[in-house]
């Protein structure tokens, strides 16, 4: 019966003037967003949601990664229960990535406010720092430094664009918000982070739920290759190296081998390249290119990692630039994610996440596991990001479920 009064205090119209008013602190071109990490207009947002907790009753610290946390107090002084996201963006982002799970962990608390509901465990939602990297790299700063705390030191020095470090951004937050209380990490009963699929499989299932079981480990590399920049009209052919050429024929033989491990769920991506002196009656004396490669399986991910180095040039230069295991979601967590689907009356599905979250990190901390609603044509990071309301809707409604489920445990 709590947990109907719960649901039926789940307002849209509230969810939807929360997003919109979120989306007013770094509104971009063409209905899109641009607020990063640690800027002004994410200081703005993160000050207009410090007072909508407040208003709640609710207590926020921060701490020196500068992640928030908005905690709505329990009966009893237990680990609490977890929700969030992040509310940076990519520069012509949208309005929902991370976004709507941080909106819908603030609605959760409107609705338990409303139906006049105190849980068991305390509850909090999360604000974790940097999940975007656009400004700052690594992404999942905030979350991967509050698990791992050694982390923080490193990430300091890192650099913008601007030649701003992520330590003078957080020592200006420290600033910006030195009436809050801060807190580092403390045990956790369990996470569930709410998110937009960012891809098409919910839409086209036409399924509004998605319980997440894990996420795709990857492998980040980059590989140069060496050739002699020369004179594009006097160098003969059989005098050019040309480091470009080398780079393209390794590309055939790098997707053979993903497709021979991964088949129909090959996820291999060339993204980035570089080439010098990139003129153009230069013949390229180098050319640099990333590789990114996405598997739920370790022995996948292992299997490509061998035999990568046989697909390139002998004397071409591999350097890893990142990588981490597929991450499983924790069973009993999902158990309480599909009761909430079918206590909600919602269709759902299980489904695996191909891009980084946060909760991927919270893994490692506590028990994770995530929700995700549909995204229209499976479109993410751009201004034409779009998850009907209704769909909105019911991953706050299976959110607060479940929250309230896990709250009352012992």
């Amino acid at each position: 019966m709590t947990a109907g009064k719960i649901l039926n205090a789940v307002c849209s119209t509230r969810l939807q003037g929360l997003l919109e008013t979120l989306a007013t602190f770094g509104a971009g071109q063409n209905g899109g967003m641009n607020r990063q990490a640690l800027s002004e207009e994410d200081f703005q947002a993160r000050t207009w949601l410090i007072s909508e907790a407040q208003k709640l009753g609710c207590t926020v610290w921060t701490d020196t990664c500068a992640n928030l946390f908005i905690r709505r107090e329990g009966r009893e002084d237990l680990p609490p229960v977890m929700t969030g996201s992040h509310i940076d963006t990519q520069p012509g982002g949208g309005k929902l990535d991370g976004c709507y799970g941080v909106m819908a962990g603030l609605e959760c608390l409107h609705a338990l406010d409303a139906a006049n509901v105190r849980t068991r465990r305390p509850i909090e939602v999360v604000v974790w720092t940097n999940e975007e990297g656009s400004r700052f790299s690594p992404g999942a700063m905030g979350s991967s430094a509050y698990v791992e705390p050694a982390r923080l030191a490193a990430y300091r020095n890192n650099l913008d664009a601007a030649g701003v470090s992520v330590g003078a951004a957080l020592d200006a937050h420290a600033r910006r918000f030195a009436g809050l209380a801060w807190r580092e990490k403390i045990a956790v009963h369990a996470f569930v982070e709410l998110h937009i699929e960012q891809g098409p499989v919910l839409e086209q299932a036409k399924i509004p739920l998605g319980v997440v079981s894990g996420i795709q480990g990857v492998r980040w590399y980059q590989v140069r290759c060496k050739g002699a920049a020369a004179h594009a009209g006097t160098t003969p052919a059989h005098m050019r190296r040309d480091a470009l050429l080398q780079a393209m024929q390794a590309l055939a033989p790098i997707d053979a081998l993903a497709e021979r491990l991964a088949g129909e769920d090959k996820r291999l991506t060339f993204g980035r390249w570089n080439v010098y002196p990139n003129a153009i009656n230069t013949i390229a004396g180098e050319a640099t290119f990333s590789i990114d490669f996405r598997h739920a399986s370790a022995a996948v991910l292992d299997a490509f990692d061998s035999g990568l180095r046989a697909c390139l040039p002998v004397d071409a230069e591999l350097s890893c630039l990142f990588a981490h295991a597929p991450t499983a979601f924790d069973q009993q967590i999902i158990d309480v994610l599909e009761q909430a689907c079918e206590a909600t009356g919602q269709g759902w599905q299980s489904i695996r996440s191909g891009a980084f979250h946060d909760a991927m990190y919270l893994a490692g901390h506590c028990p994770t596991a995530m929700l995700f609603v549909p995204s229209r044509d499976g479109i993410s990071h751009n201004p034409l990001e779009f998850t009907e309301p209704a769909q909105l809707e019911a991953g706050v409604r299976a959110l607060a479920w479940s929250l309230f489920a896990l709250a009352e445990q012992p």
